[in-house]
């Protein structure tokens, strides 16, 4: 299993988007999401080429990838190097992705 690094903005938009769904839902909806985002941080540390490349290549980003979480709007952009996955972001579907990563970089 390949290991997998959350930059500051990655941990801060799990922080806030667990918040968020506590806010809507209350905590089960809140802990659900938690589960299910630590859930895809675990498939990419398995599996990491299996996320897709599709936001990278449309944002002109070389290399980023992509991974849901399963059941909720949104999901990890990441990078692999060569000895761990580098986890740029975690972001909503509606949101604007050209602008986000216009200046994210692999570490």
């Amino acid at each position: 299993m390949t290991t997998t690094q959350l930059r500051p903005l990655a941990e801060n938009d799990l922080i806030e988007r667990t918040r968020s769904y506590r806010s809507a839902g209350g905590d089960e909806l809140a802990a659900r999401f938690f589960d299910a985002a630590i859930a895809a941080l675990d498939a990419i540390g398995r599996m990491p080429l299996a996320g897709s490349p599709r936001v990278g290549e449309l944002c002109e980003v070389p290399g980023l990838r992509f991974r849901r979480v399963v059941g909720f709007p949104c999901g990890w952009y990441y990078f692999v190097a060569a000895d761990h996955v580098d986890v740029v972001r975690l972001l909503a579907d509606a949101q604007d992705l050209p602008a986000i990563f216009a200046e994210v970089e692999p570490e």
